[in-house]
């Protein structure tokens, strides 16, 4: 008896892992609501709290209202009422990126908007070691990441000539033309400013933080990479796809990096790069066989070692939104589900990450004629290998 009933209190004790069967569910983290709330991040806290962040204001760039909220859902409870998670005043802020490190402490990474144009943006971050309690992290440090993009011309220049063969028989785009790429690259200001963030950040084998980040000036990725637990930043190569945007990083058994990019292009195609030594230079872009209309992207590699992707799998519109798991790292997409297929709505600009207990947390702007909100959808490996039902 004694024995049986220890195994009882084990068995309570560890819940059973969430991929055991199929599991979802989904919720608005806050009422519809009149203003532009747009592009979240999401974090599991130590606590098993869930904070979600985003950005809510009367528009994007040109709006100088635009600010920062969050929102905090304790286990077994509803979504906080919003909360400010930081403003500058007079100016805009933009998409929010959350994440925590190897010694646990928050980090929140956002773009200033300094002109009112993404060419003008400079990223922001905010740590807080003091963030389990109700209500806001209380944040102890704010800083910039001025960065000088590694081999900036070269790289652009030589990738630009692959891409006009990739880009043969479309139309190319006034400031893509070779004279325009020339002159573009060569402005020192242009180059180091409007690097802004949209994905997470990912810590790899070697500790190495990479800061996933990208430019409307170019039309291009970049990492901020650092060694130090982020005292201090540097530069990668670009991701020189010209129309390959907003990064998400997927890191393979043999350390290769996977950099999946939404095509603002030609192509219509999630596209894709690879780093073989840690982030700091990168492959030259090419296109998947996943599509995508022009819409923001978050993978995130599973504790057993699939990959899991959320995208918009449509070439034009944004009222789908799909969830893919790939047991190959990313050379085939064997399941994929639905979190949203609509005539009409928006549905886009995901954040997924996976809890301790195997449960993926996937949050993403929610647009519908009557209001925006951000979703909170809650679901297991299981649940996707189902397919739609």
């Amino acid at each position: 008896m004694r024995r049986l009933s220890l195994l009882a209190v084990a068995l309570f004790a560890c819940p059973l892992f969430a991929d055991d069967k199929p599991s979802h569910s989904a919720e608005l983290v806050f009422p519809l609501h009149p203003k532009h709330n747009h592009a979240p991040g999401i974090v599991e806290c130590p606590n098993g709290d869930l904070l979600v962040s985003w950005y809510r204001g009367s528009g994007e760039k040109n709006a100088d209202d635009v600010a920062l909220f969050g929102s905090r859902k304790k286990p077994g409870k509803g979504w906080s009422e919003a909360f400010d998670l930081g403003d500058n005043p007079g100016f805009p802020d933009g998409n929010t990126a959350l994440f925590i490190d190897r010694k646990g402490k928050l980090w929140m990474f956002w773009p200033l908007i300094l002109a009112n144009s993404w060419e003008s943006c400079l990223t922001q971050y905010r740590t807080s070691t003091d963030y389990e309690k109700d209500g806001p992290p209380k944040w102890d440090w704010q800083a910039s990441i001025p960065l000088k993009p590694k081999d900036f011309e070269a790289v652009m220049t030589a990738e630009f000539e692959k891409w006009q063969k990739q880009a043969v028989g479309f139309t190319l785009p006034k400031d893509l033309t070779p004279d325009a790429v020339t002159k573009k690259v060569k402005d020192k200001l242009a180059v180091r400013l409007g690097w802004q963030p949209r994905c997470k950040p990912v810590v790899l084998k070697s500790g190495r933080i990479l800061l996933p980040l990208y430019s409307d000036t170019f039309s291009v990725g970049l990492m901020a990479l650092s060694d130090d637990d982020g005292k201090t930043w540097t530069a990668s190569t670009p991701l020189a796809g010209f129309g390959s945007i907003q990064p998400t990083v997927l890191e393979r058994k043999d350390g290769t990096l996977v950099a999946y990019m939404r095509e603002n292009g030609l192509f219509g195609k999630i596209r894709a790069s690879e780093s073989k030594d840690g982030g700091t230079t990168w492959g030259s872009v090419t296109s998947t066989d996943l599509p995508n209309p022009g819409a923001g992207i978050d993978a995130v590699r599973l504790a057993d070692g699939t990959w899991a992707m959320v995208y918009n799998d449509t070439t034009r519109g944004r009222s789908s939104l799909a969830v893919s798991l790939s047991d190959d790292e990313g050379k085939t997409w064997k399941w994929t589900r639905h979190l949203e297929k609509h005539d009409s709505g928006s549905y886009h600009y995901p954040a997924v990450i996976q809890g301790k207990d195997g449960t993926l947390h996937c949050v993403y702007s929610y647009f519908v004629k009557e209001g925006k909100s951000m979703k909170h959808a809650a679901f297991n490996a299981a649940w996707v290998k189902e397919g739609d039902r």
